[in-house]
């Protein structure tokens, strides 16, 4: 029982930053990428377009729209967690669009997007940690 109790707490020194930058970056790759193939240089490319019109369907909403609000979500969403700024926020918002994947477009997908909302959901509720501009901005309005 020494050896585990030794190995668990070696487990419980892994820092909270190096967790959540992971948490950060991982799912901010994965939805920048998803957003890169939705343009076509600066314009959200006809592809996009038809995907949400013929293979997505989102109800409620205009496919066009549609493509446009994810190209722009997929890329700033992003960006803000790989800064770690607005973390909870931007987790918040990424979090949406993963239900909105997984309950109309890809619901077969459950265990990567359990995944993604695990990371989400621990940023929502941990923060960005010591390493994001979300703790450099705490740090310089305590000062």
């Amino acid at each position: 029982m020494a050896l585990v109790e030794k190995v668990i707490a070696l487990f419980e020194r892994i820092p909270y930053a190096l967790i959540a930058l992971i948490a950060r970056v991982a799912p901010a790759a994965v939805f920048w990428q998803s957003g890169q193939t939705k343009l076509e240089g600066w314009h959200v490319s006809d592809n996009a377009i038809y995907l949400f019109r013929e293979e997505y369907r989102l109800p409620l909403i205009d496919p066009v729209i549609a493509a446009y609000l994810a190209a722009f979500a997929e890329h700033f969403f992003p960006i803000l967690l790989m800064l770690g700024l607005a973390t909870r926020f931007a987790a918040l918002a990424l979090l949406g669009m993963t239900l909105v994947i997984e309950i109309f477009v890809y619901p077969d997908a459950w265990p990567t997007h359990g995944t993604w909302a695990a990371c989400f959901l621990l940023l929502m509720a941990q923060g960005a940690g010591d390493w994001s501009l979300d703790h450099f901005i705490r740090e310089r309005q305590t000062r």
